[in-house]
């Protein structure tokens, strides 16, 4: 396809400058043991010096494969079946592999999407960094060592001659991060493939890698190819978007125009699903139906087709020609293009309903746009208790305090410190309500989810479920109490004993309880099944044979169980694409609905939070800074630290992204050892004054005439800050990013 209008595209293409990169009817296979998937295919793209390229779409749709095949850097099975890769003049296809490992490294550098597996957990990361510098340039260990020390500091890596001989557990998320890209970046290369640079990182990080990939873009005048499904990261930060599906670029155009205009159906639909378009908890979340296409099996046609609202015979029966838009790089393909003038997406066709799985058995219950089968029920299994009328909540929180100690010594271990992960919370959450728990990694949201799944003790404070002390619960009480109460971990493949089928998985928790018979088990997981929208075959599937949004329905299953009364849900969508994130998303809230389930949900995310929670809870260092009901938290921060999160949230849309102001917390949070005096967020904060450093500000109500103060996590506004942002003029809305005024 052609080069782009983003004006370092375009610059090359006004000086006759040959473009630095060329994939021509790019084409790639995996062979599996009885079939073989068409991963990449046909797929054409260009790129300019010093220009970024998004790539976009689903998981499955090979936006990475086509990243991993410029590299030739392919799975066992993988070749690269036809086309060329032109980089620099040079076709890499054909490149013998001794020649191709001079370029790797030297001339392309990569940034894989895990660090932690990418790291070797017992070489030190300096040492690790300097090998591509030694096997590339032959300089000395000591030359070698003085060029990654300054190659970490220039990616923003605190002490960085120290961190040279750390190992990367010693280092958190967002520096394992940085040391990647100081790895892909230490021979300068001319090319920067970034697969999912920030996935699973909170917004603060991953507004510092992005921000630090753009400088060092500008800096060193490489071309960036940027991986990823996040479309708010795609509009704050490429020239061009290439829009894939099905190992096809569908849509590629300028990034202001395809945001402004898109113009294939998927692209649209991949916007709709966004939460920030749902606006809040009032709208359900666009979903498309169905999945993609299995890639194993040719098929005629669009192969967006079945899950298209508008696919017509013709678009089952040919595949689209690409088009180019008069006068535009924008090109796409597809019979029935979105028009500019066309009407808004609200008011498309309704979607179809749709299986979760091939070949689900007749008459199964399905969810087409993130609806769930009823869960029926039986007396075999205990339901939730009810709560009395008396006004107690079904979760307290009074006072929590979990500190960890920190050892030291290498024979003797003795107690030099302590970590204050939860210092003081006290929330309170309703039946059939969702607390959103959200704050930067290292808040101890997590924490504090663990101690009420009763996975940690209490330092001190008390938790109540139903009114009485689960904290102090032990043996069969204790076990009887926390059925109640189940977690939905984040990593939802890591937490699936791979060893075991989806029905020995669900049926674990109803066997250690002594719930039911066998027969009974049995029939509760296809009831279990039913109800996240699996069909019943799933059962005798391992954990490997499903997509990752499949994983989560089959946790979310489990966490069901039991018939709980209170789920959390830790970080439960934080690394699914926008699309499967929206179906989990509508199916937690149809279940909810249903049985009156009430949430802690915990998430980075603060537009994810918005959408699934009546009330928010944001968390720095240990402590509650801000709580109060969801979209006044969202649209009205009264804390610094929540205004600065949703500074740093990515939004689809390339001119609200660009002009944003640099802003969002400085730097790096405290060390959780040490944690500042007085208000823990003032060594970040903008407005902090000598009060900040004496006084800890209490969590007050927001409106002065609230009397008796309501507990915190109940519907009125809380703030801890001496200075806190101050209300918008009635009718003005929140205030713009940036806007830090002291009331």
């Amino acid at each position: 396809m052609a080069t782009g209008t983003a004006s370092t595209s375009a610059a090359g293409a006004a000086t006759g400058a040959a473009p630095l990169l060329e994939l021509r009817g790019l084409s790639t296979e995996i062979r599996l043991k009885h079939a073989v998937v068409r991963a990449v295919d046909q797929v054409d793209l260009t790129l300019s010096a010093g220009e970024t390229l998004g790539l976009v779409g689903e998981s499955g749709s090979g936006k990475t494969m086509t990243a991993m095949s410029i590299e030739r850097l392919l799975p066992p099975g993988g070749r690269i079946t036809g086309g060329r890769i032109l980089f620099g003049g040079v076709d890499l296809v054909g490149l013998p592999e001794p020649e191709l490992r001079g370029i790797r490294g030297a001339e392309i550098g990569l940034i894989s999407q895990n660090p932690t597996i990418s790291l070797n957990p017992v070489v030190p990361v300096g040492v690790q960094v300097a090998e591509a510098l030694l096997l590339h340039t032959g300089a000395s260990k000591r030359e070698a060592r003085e060029r990654v020390v300054e190659t970490f500091a220039s990616v923003g890596i605190p002490n960085p001659a120290r961190r040279y001989d750390d190992y990367p557990h010693q280092l958190s998320g967002g520096q394992q991060q940085r040391v990647m890209i100081a790895m892909a970046l230490i021979c300068r290369p001319k090319l920067l493939i970034a697969d999912e640079p920030t996935t699973a990182l909170d917004v603060t990080i991953q507004k510092q890698i992005l921000e630090l990939i753009d400088r060092l873009r500008e800096d060193l005048g490489m071309a960036v190819i940027l991986v990823t499904h996040d479309l708010g990261v795609i509009a704050g930060h490429t020239d061009r978007v290439a829009v894939m599906y099905a190992g096809r670029v569908v849509e590629l155009a300028a990034t202001e125009a395809l945001f402004a205009a898109p113009r294939h159906r998927y692209t649209e639909a991949l916007l709709e699903a966004l939460p920030e378009r749902a606006a809040g908890r009032s709208h359900q979340l666009y979903t498309i139906p169905g999945l993609p296409p299995d890639l194993t099996e040719a098929s005629p046609g669009c192969r967006f087709a079945p899950r298209c609202r508008f696919a017509t015979a013709a678009c089952r029966e040919q595949d689209p020609p690409t088009v180019r838009l008069d006068g535009l790089a924008h090109e796409y393909a597809c019979f029935h293009p979105r028009e500019e003038s066309g009407p808004p997406t609200e008011n498309l066709p309704p979607a179809p309903a749709a299986e979760a799985l091939p070949g689900a058995e007749p008459g199964a219950p399905v969810t087409g746009n993130g609806g769930a089968a009823r869960v029926s029920d039986h007396s075999w299994v205990a339901p939730t208790t009810p709560i009395p009328d008396d006004g107690t909540p079904l979760l307290e929180i009074r006072q929590v305090v979990r500190d960890f100690p920190v050892t030291g010594g290498a024979i003797l271990k003795r107690k030099i410190g302590e970590v204050s992960a939860v210092a003081g919370v006290s929330l309170r959450v309703e039946r059939g309500m969702t607390l959103g728990l959200a704050g930067e990694s290292g808040c101890g949201k997590t924490t504090l989810g663990r101690l009420v799944v009763g996975l940690e003790r209490p330092t001190s404070g008390e938790i109540l479920f139903r009114g009485r002390r689960i904290d102090r619960m032990r043996g069969k009480d204790g076990r009887l109490e926390r059925r109640h109460i189940q977690l939905m971990f984040q990593d939802s493949y890591g937490s699936l004993d791979p060893r075991m089928r989806v029905r020995a998985i669900l049926r674990e928790p109803l066997e250690i309880q002594r719930v039911g018979t066998g027969r009974d088990r049995d029939r509760r997981v296809d009831e279990l099944l039913d109800a996240v929208g699996l069909p019943r075959r799933a059962a005798e599937r391992y954990p490997h044979e499903f997509s990752g949004g499949q994983r989560q329905r089959i946790g979310l299953a489990r966490a069901l169980a039991l018939q709980p009364a209170l789920i959390v849900a830790d970080e439960p969508v934080s690394a699914l694409d926008v699309s499967i994130q929206a179906q989990v998303l509508n199916l937690m809230r149809a279940l909810q609905r249903e049985r009156e389930l009430t949430y802690l949900f915990i998430s980075h995310d603060l537009a994810v939070v918005r959408y699934l929670s009546d009330v928010i809870a944001v968390m720095y260092l240990g402590k509650v800074v801000e709580v109060g009901p969801a979209e006044e938290v969202y649209t009205t921060p009264r804390h610094h630290y929540t205004r600065a999160l949703l500074d740093t949230i990515p939004v689809a849309d390339p001119a609200v992204e660009r002009a944003k102001r640099r802003l969002g917390a400085p730097g790096e949070p405290p060390s959780p050892t040490d944690p500042p005096s007085g208000c823990r967020f003032r060594t970040r904060c903008p407005v902090a004054q000598d009060v900040c450093a004496t006084l800890e500000p209490p969590l007050t109500p927001v409106a002065a005439d609230a009397d008796p103060p309501a507990p915190p996590g109940g519907r009125t506004h809380h703030v801890a800050c001496h200075f806190p942002l101050a209300a918008p003029v009635s009718g003005a809305g929140a205030p713009a990013a940036g806007e830090h005024t002291p009331a």
